[in-house]
Protein backbone atom coordinates (compact mmCIF):
# COMPACT_ATOMS: atom_id res chain seq x y z
CA UNK A 1 0.00 0.00 0.00
CA UNK A 2 1.53 3.46 -1.10
CA UNK A 3 2.18 5.94 2.12
CA UNK A 4 0.18 9.07 0.10
CA UNK A 5 1.07 11.82 2.76
CA UNK A 6 3.51 11.84 5.58
CA UNK A 7 0.48 11.13 7.89
CA UNK A 8 0.50 7.66 6.49
CA UNK A 9 3.92 6.31 7.90
CA UNK A 10 1.99 6.49 10.90
CA UNK A 11 -0.11 3.93 10.29
CA UNK A 12 2.11 1.45 8.99
CA UNK A 13 2.43 -1.27 11.24
CA UNK A 14 5.58 -1.09 14.09
CA UNK A 15 7.97 -3.83 12.57
CA UNK A 16 8.35 -2.15 9.34
CA UNK A 17 8.79 1.20 11.62
CA UNK A 18 11.55 -0.55 13.23
CA UNK A 19 13.16 -1.89 10.12
CA UNK A 20 13.32 1.62 9.00
CA UNK A 21 14.30 2.85 11.82
CA UNK A 22 17.52 0.35 11.90
CA UNK A 23 18.56 2.11 8.70
CA UNK A 24 19.57 5.16 10.74
CA UNK A 25 21.70 5.99 13.56
CA UNK A 26 21.30 5.21 17.50
CA UNK A 27 21.58 9.12 17.63
CA UNK A 28 18.53 9.57 14.86
CA UNK A 29 16.84 6.74 16.67
CA UNK A 30 16.72 8.65 19.91
CA UNK A 31 15.75 11.97 18.08
CA UNK A 32 12.80 10.12 16.13
CA UNK A 33 11.42 8.42 19.25
CA UNK A 34 10.79 11.92 20.92
CA UNK A 35 8.42 12.93 17.81
CA UNK A 36 5.37 10.68 18.58
CA UNK A 37 4.54 7.79 20.36
CA UNK A 38 4.24 5.24 17.53
CA UNK A 39 8.14 5.78 16.55
CA UNK A 40 8.86 5.68 20.54
CA UNK A 41 6.89 2.26 20.40
CA UNK A 42 9.20 0.78 17.38
CA UNK A 43 12.50 2.88 18.94
CA UNK A 44 12.40 0.20 21.48
CA UNK A 45 12.45 -2.73 19.00
CA UNK A 46 15.39 -5.25 19.20
CA UNK A 47 15.27 -5.45 15.69
CA UNK A 48 16.21 -1.82 15.60
CA UNK A 49 19.64 -2.25 18.47
CA UNK A 50 20.34 -5.78 16.89
CA UNK A 51 21.51 -3.40 13.66
CA UNK A 52 23.44 -1.27 15.99
CA UNK A 53 25.25 -4.14 17.85
CA UNK A 54 28.79 -4.99 15.61
CA UNK A 55 27.87 -8.32 14.32
CA UNK A 56 30.74 -9.97 16.12
CA UNK A 57 29.01 -8.61 19.36
CA UNK A 58 28.46 -12.21 20.90
CA UNK A 59 32.39 -13.48 20.20
CA UNK A 60 33.60 -10.38 21.53
CA UNK A 61 31.18 -10.50 24.88
CA UNK A 62 32.21 -14.31 25.45
CA UNK A 63 35.88 -12.93 25.86
CA UNK A 64 35.01 -11.48 28.93
CA UNK A 65 36.38 -12.40 32.26
CA UNK A 66 33.19 -14.05 33.56
CA UNK A 67 32.78 -15.57 29.76
CA UNK A 68 29.71 -13.53 29.12
CA UNK A 69 27.07 -15.53 30.18
CA UNK A 70 26.21 -13.13 33.12
CA UNK A 71 25.83 -10.24 31.26
CA UNK A 72 23.76 -11.45 28.24
CA UNK A 73 21.19 -12.84 31.21
CA UNK A 74 21.18 -9.88 33.05
CA UNK A 75 19.57 -8.30 29.25
CA UNK A 76 16.42 -8.94 28.27
CA UNK A 77 16.57 -6.23 25.14
CA UNK A 78 19.29 -5.41 22.69
CA UNK A 79 18.58 -1.49 23.52
CA UNK A 80 19.48 -2.39 27.01
CA UNK A 81 22.50 -4.16 26.01
CA UNK A 82 23.58 -1.57 23.27
CA UNK A 83 23.36 1.33 26.50
CA UNK A 84 25.16 -0.81 29.07
CA UNK A 85 28.19 -1.27 26.22
CA UNK A 86 28.41 1.86 25.65
CA UNK A 87 28.49 3.29 29.35
CA UNK A 88 30.49 0.28 31.14
CA UNK A 89 33.72 -0.74 29.58
CA UNK A 90 34.04 -4.69 29.37
CA UNK A 91 37.23 -5.89 30.24
CA UNK A 92 38.38 -9.40 28.06
CA UNK A 93 41.12 -11.16 26.85
CA UNK A 94 42.04 -11.62 30.68
CA UNK A 95 41.43 -8.21 31.93
CA UNK A 96 44.21 -6.72 29.16
CA UNK A 97 41.77 -4.79 26.91
CA UNK A 98 38.61 -3.25 27.41
CA UNK A 99 35.46 -3.14 24.95
CA UNK A 100 33.07 -0.26 24.33
CA UNK A 101 30.53 1.08 22.53
CA UNK A 102 30.30 4.65 20.87
CA UNK A 103 26.95 5.81 21.57
CA UNK A 104 25.90 8.07 19.39
CA UNK A 105 26.98 6.11 16.35
CA UNK A 106 27.98 2.24 17.64
CA UNK A 107 31.26 2.40 16.73
CA UNK A 108 33.72 -0.21 18.36
CA UNK A 109 36.22 1.52 21.00
CA UNK A 110 39.25 -0.38 22.52
CA UNK A 111 41.81 0.47 24.99
CA UNK A 112 44.87 -1.65 25.69
CA UNK A 113 46.47 -1.80 29.37
CA UNK A 114 49.44 -1.11 30.32
CA UNK A 115 49.53 -4.71 30.43
CA UNK A 116 48.69 -5.87 27.01
CA UNK A 117 51.29 -3.31 25.91
CA UNK A 118 55.19 -3.61 25.14
CA UNK A 119 56.94 -1.35 27.59
CA UNK A 120 61.18 -1.37 27.14
CA UNK A 121 62.55 -2.31 30.54
CA UNK A 122 59.22 -2.92 31.63
CA UNK A 123 59.98 -6.13 33.37
CA UNK A 124 62.81 -3.91 35.05
CA UNK A 125 61.68 -2.96 38.62
CA UNK A 126 64.61 -0.37 38.99
CA UNK A 127 62.57 1.33 36.03
CA UNK A 128 59.15 0.15 35.54
CA UNK A 129 57.24 -1.56 38.36
CA UNK A 130 53.07 -2.49 37.94
CA UNK A 131 50.44 -1.76 40.76
CA UNK A 132 46.92 -1.76 41.42
CA UNK A 133 45.09 2.34 41.37
CA UNK A 134 41.06 1.93 42.32
CA UNK A 135 40.35 4.71 39.51
CA UNK A 136 41.86 2.08 36.95
CA UNK A 137 39.55 0.11 34.55
CA UNK A 138 42.22 -2.64 34.89
CA UNK A 139 43.64 -4.69 36.83
CA UNK A 140 46.98 -3.37 36.67
CA UNK A 141 48.50 0.01 35.31
CA UNK A 142 53.12 0.46 34.90
CA UNK A 143 54.31 3.61 37.46
CA UNK A 144 57.37 5.12 35.07
CA UNK A 145 60.24 5.26 38.06
CA UNK A 146 63.30 5.94 36.15
CA UNK A 147 64.39 5.61 32.43
CA UNK A 148 66.03 7.30 29.77
CA UNK A 149 64.72 5.26 26.67
CA UNK A 150 61.39 5.63 26.80
CA UNK A 151 59.19 3.45 24.49
CA UNK A 152 55.59 1.95 24.62
CA UNK A 153 54.13 -0.22 21.96
CA UNK A 154 50.59 -1.70 21.36
CA UNK A 155 49.41 -3.50 18.54
CA UNK A 156 45.17 -4.68 18.24
CA UNK A 157 43.40 -6.46 15.51
CA UNK A 158 41.82 -4.89 12.89
CA UNK A 159 38.54 -7.02 13.32
CA UNK A 160 38.24 -5.33 17.04
CA UNK A 161 37.33 -1.81 14.88
CA UNK A 162 34.59 -0.62 13.09
CA UNK A 163 35.50 -0.37 9.40
CA UNK A 164 35.14 3.10 7.23
CA UNK A 165 35.96 5.23 10.44
CA UNK A 166 38.88 7.19 10.92
CA UNK A 167 40.27 6.19 14.86
CA UNK A 168 42.70 7.85 16.43
CA UNK A 169 45.01 6.56 19.41
CA UNK A 170 45.44 7.78 22.78
CA UNK A 171 47.59 7.17 25.36
CA UNK A 172 46.10 7.64 28.81
CA UNK A 173 47.98 8.74 32.02
CA UNK A 174 48.30 9.95 35.31
CA UNK A 175 50.42 11.62 37.63
CA UNK A 176 51.48 10.65 41.21
CA UNK A 177 53.89 13.03 41.79
CA UNK A 178 56.33 15.29 39.96
CA UNK A 179 57.00 14.46 35.99
CA UNK A 180 60.89 15.14 35.74
CA UNK A 181 62.48 14.64 31.77
CA UNK A 182 59.87 15.05 29.55
CA UNK A 183 60.15 19.25 29.65
CA UNK A 184 63.28 18.71 27.38
CA UNK A 185 62.28 16.78 24.71
CA UNK A 186 58.78 15.69 22.91
CA UNK A 187 58.31 12.77 22.51
CA UNK A 188 56.95 11.01 19.35
CA UNK A 189 53.45 9.13 18.64
CA UNK A 190 53.15 6.51 15.69
CA UNK A 191 49.75 4.87 14.01
CA UNK A 192 49.93 3.04 11.17
CA UNK A 193 48.15 -0.30 9.71
CA UNK A 194 51.11 -3.08 9.81
CA UNK A 195 52.87 -3.16 7.09
CA UNK A 196 52.13 0.85 5.49
CA UNK A 197 54.59 3.76 6.47
CA UNK A 198 53.42 5.85 9.46
CA UNK A 199 53.62 9.67 10.21
CA UNK A 200 55.65 11.00 12.83
CA UNK A 201 53.29 13.24 15.89
CA UNK A 202 55.25 15.12 18.19
CA UNK A 203 53.40 14.73 21.68
CA UNK A 204 54.20 16.35 25.20
CA UNK A 205 53.44 13.74 28.28
CA UNK A 206 54.27 16.41 30.47
CA UNK A 207 50.25 17.30 31.84
CA UNK A 208 52.39 21.39 32.58
CA UNK A 209 54.45 21.05 29.23
CA UNK A 210 52.18 23.94 27.76
CA UNK A 211 53.04 26.68 30.43
CA UNK A 212 56.66 25.76 30.47
CA UNK A 213 56.78 26.50 26.92
CA UNK A 214 55.14 29.79 27.18
CA UNK A 215 57.62 30.83 30.04
CA UNK A 216 60.57 29.39 28.94
CA UNK A 217 63.45 31.57 29.31
CA UNK A 218 66.81 30.90 27.74
CA UNK A 219 69.26 33.89 27.91
CA UNK A 220 70.48 35.59 24.53
CA UNK A 221 74.21 34.31 24.70
CA UNK A 222 73.39 30.82 25.84
CA UNK A 223 70.79 30.07 23.49
CA UNK A 224 72.97 31.85 20.43
CA UNK A 225 75.84 29.38 21.58
CA UNK A 226 73.61 26.06 22.44
CA UNK A 227 72.00 26.64 18.60
CA UNK A 228 75.62 26.55 17.08
CA UNK A 229 76.37 24.05 19.27
CA UNK A 230 73.30 21.93 17.98
CA UNK A 231 73.93 22.89 14.47
CA UNK A 232 76.95 21.75 14.28
CA UNK A 233 76.48 18.16 16.14
CA UNK A 234 73.21 17.82 14.39
CA UNK A 235 72.01 20.14 11.36
CA UNK A 236 68.63 18.73 11.43
CA UNK A 237 67.74 19.67 14.74
CA UNK A 238 67.62 22.98 13.45
CA UNK A 239 64.77 22.62 11.47
CA UNK A 240 61.30 24.43 12.85
CA UNK A 241 60.13 22.59 15.11
CA UNK A 242 56.17 21.21 15.32
CA UNK A 243 54.46 22.36 18.06
CA UNK A 244 53.45 18.93 20.28
CA UNK A 245 50.64 18.10 21.09
CA UNK A 246 49.37 18.86 24.91
CA UNK A 247 47.71 16.17 27.37
CA UNK A 248 44.20 17.08 27.75
CA UNK A 249 41.70 15.72 30.93
CA UNK A 250 39.29 13.15 30.65
CA UNK A 251 35.95 12.99 32.12
CA UNK A 252 36.68 9.89 34.51
CA UNK A 253 39.84 11.70 35.67
CA UNK A 254 42.89 10.50 33.88
CA UNK A 255 44.25 12.66 31.00
CA UNK A 256 45.32 11.83 27.32
CA UNK A 257 47.30 12.82 24.44
CA UNK A 258 46.81 12.23 21.28
CA UNK A 259 49.37 9.93 19.77
CA UNK A 260 48.02 10.09 15.53
CA UNK A 261 45.15 8.81 13.28
CA UNK A 262 44.10 6.15 11.11
CA UNK A 263 41.46 5.28 8.06
CA UNK A 264 40.26 2.05 9.02
CA UNK A 265 38.91 0.77 5.16
CA UNK A 266 36.55 -1.53 4.12
CA UNK A 267 38.10 -5.60 3.83
CA UNK A 268 41.20 -4.14 5.48
CA UNK A 269 42.47 -6.91 7.47
CA UNK A 270 46.04 -7.03 9.72
CA UNK A 271 46.66 -4.98 12.65
CA UNK A 272 46.92 -1.77 13.48
CA UNK A 273 49.88 -1.01 15.15
CA UNK A 274 50.44 2.23 18.10
CA UNK A 275 53.75 3.63 19.47
CA UNK A 276 55.06 6.27 21.17
CA UNK A 277 58.53 7.02 22.41
CA UNK A 278 61.20 9.67 23.21
CA UNK A 279 64.90 8.18 23.01
CA UNK A 280 66.55 11.14 21.23
CA UNK A 281 66.64 13.69 24.42
CA UNK A 282 69.22 11.37 26.51
CA UNK A 283 67.11 12.95 30.00
CA UNK A 284 66.31 10.80 32.41
CA UNK A 285 62.54 10.40 32.88
CA UNK A 286 59.73 9.54 35.75
CA UNK A 287 56.91 10.31 37.06
CA UNK A 288 53.87 9.04 34.88
CA UNK A 289 51.50 6.14 35.52
CA UNK A 290 50.07 4.12 32.12
CA UNK A 291 46.72 3.47 31.88
CA UNK A 292 47.03 2.28 28.46
CA UNK A 293 45.99 3.07 24.68
CA UNK A 294 42.79 3.63 24.00
CA UNK A 295 41.53 3.58 20.50
CA UNK A 296 38.64 5.17 19.41
CA UNK A 297 36.66 7.19 16.55
CA UNK A 298 38.02 10.31 16.00
CA UNK A 299 35.52 13.17 16.73
CA UNK A 300 35.00 15.55 13.88
CA UNK A 301 36.22 18.50 14.26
Amino acid sequence: MAVESSNDIYALPEDCLATALSLTSPKDVCRLSAVASTFRSASQSDTVWARFLPSDYLHIISRALDGGDSLLSNFHSKKDLYLHLCDHPLLIDDGRKSFQLEKLSGKKCCMLSARDLSIVWGDTPQYWRFLSLPESRFPEVAELLDVCWFEIRGKIEMSMLSLGTNYAAYLVFTCRSMVHGFDHQSAEGYVKVSGSESEKRSVCLDPDGARKRRHQLVPRRVGLFYRRLTQMRNPEAMLPEEEPEDPKQRGDGWMEVELGECFVEEGQDGELEVSVMEVKGGHWKSGIIIQGIEIRPKESQ
